[in-house]
């Protein structure tokens, strides 16, 4: 949920509105300062700090926002749509993006049986279908930064960072961290993966991030990097903004899976696999509480395409255009669109939206040899 600015922010904004207006693109020139703390807020599902992202707005126009990912296997609509969606926001609002290729922390991970030159190949894969998706990276505020190549270059940077992160935290604070790598701290970690946490929270300050922008299954690595500020005294706390993480499409899936197939639709699924995953879902008539159907309208369709359309008979209510998640909600709580209604028009929403990514790995040359590569190893092992 987005909050309206404070009072004192308000006056922060409005004080530093025209020294900033000659370093903003034009498009985002004639946005007030309200205007992008509210598509960047939009972003998130968290912020820590609103106070603190006014004042970093009114004081840099293009603030850095770090976001990153594992190379380590397919990529599923959230991960491809919601950060597209993510990254034009922040664009169009001035924000810089820098998106971390982790390819190193894949292969501390042991994603793709620690094969670092699979690990890069799955990289470009991924980029791939972002460009795909319709992610704006033409006009130089994004970024895509290797880790590896990252980390070699300025290695008597990084690695001090990395070590005094590690020297000012206890083992239990690092464990729980381990949460960022999709491991529960019960798990046998190896050395390797302790480290993990240490590196990604050295990660924020090496990029210089103003904001991180990544799940909630990452706050801790991020809440961590506050308190390293507050332990050291270092200035800049990085701002946390958080976006939601879509359950899978399955009954009693917290998170999508990518070793399970039916938990969510993937960018490279034809159209009767999207179809019939979404037949298949959990979505019981009359109840909107986890139920993924609704979450992929809400954090997907609705802001993908502003309104939602479903064709039904004359007897069932006719054909309706949706405008707002809040109409289709109450509807659908009253029983006046039915799941049988809405699973054929949210599939068609999502192949229309990943259609320009099939098209791409189909016609574009380097796509495909990439995609041919990709698809011969077992999913399993991504």
């Amino acid at each position: 949920m987005e909050n309206p600015p404070t009072e004192e922010v308000k006056s922060l904004c409005l004080k530093s509105e025209e020294d900033e207006s000659s370093s903003i693109s034009p498009t985002t020139q004639q946005m007030s300062l309200e205007e992008r703390f509210r598509i960047v807020r939009s972003v998130g599902e968290e912020c820590i700090q609103e106070d603190e992202l006014f004042n970093l707005l009114s004081k840099n126009p293009h603030p850095i926002c770090y976001d990153g990912f594992e190379p380590s296997g397919r990529m599923h609509i959230a991960q491809g749509v919601m950060k597209t969606l993510s990254v034009n926001k922040l664009t169009s609002a001035g924000c810089k993006v820098k998106i971390w290729i982790a390819d190193w922390f894949a292969f501390l991970n042991d994603k793709m049986g620690g094969d670092i030159d699979k690990i890069k190949t799955v990289g470009h894969y991924l980029i791939e279908i972002w460009k795909a998706a319709g992610m704006n990276i033409k006009g130089g505020q994004v970024e895509f930064l290797w880790s590896s190549d990252e980390i070699n270059s300025r290695a008597d940077e990084y690695w001090p960072l990395v070590m005094d992160i590690a020297i000012k935290n206890k083992l239990p604070r690092i464990i729980r961290c381990c949460q960022a790598m999709g491991r529960k701290e019960q798990d046998g970690l190896t050395a390797a993966q302790i480290f993990y946490p240490c590196m990604q929270c050295a990660d924020i300050f090496f990029l210089k991030a103003d904001i991180c922008q990544l799940g909630m299954d990452q706050r801790k690595v991020n809440v961590l990097a506050r308190e390293y500020c507050d332990d050291t005294k270092r200035k800049n706390k990085p701002i946390i903004l958080s976006h939601h993480m879509l359950p899978g499409l399955l009954e009693g899936q917290d998170k999508m899976s990518k070793r399970d197939p039916s938990s969510a639709i993937f960018m490279e699924d034809e159209e009767d696999d999207v179809i019939k995953k979404i037949n298949n879902a959990y979505c019981p008539p009359n109840v909107v509480d986890n139920n993924p159907c609704l979450e992929y309208l809400k954090y997907i369709v609705f802001p993908w395409f502003n309104e939602f359309k479903v064709e039904r008979t004359e007897e069932n209510g006719g054909e309706k255009t949706f405008t707002s998640f809040e109409e289709l909600v109450a509807d659908y709580v009253k029983g006046d669109l039915h799941p049988a209604d809405l699973q054929p028009a949210l599939s068609k929403a999502l192949n229309k939206i990943i259609q320009p990514v099939r098209d791409h790995f189909k016609n574009d040359e380097n796509a495909k040899a990439l995609f041919e590569k990709v698809k011969v190893w077992k999913f399993s092992s991504l």
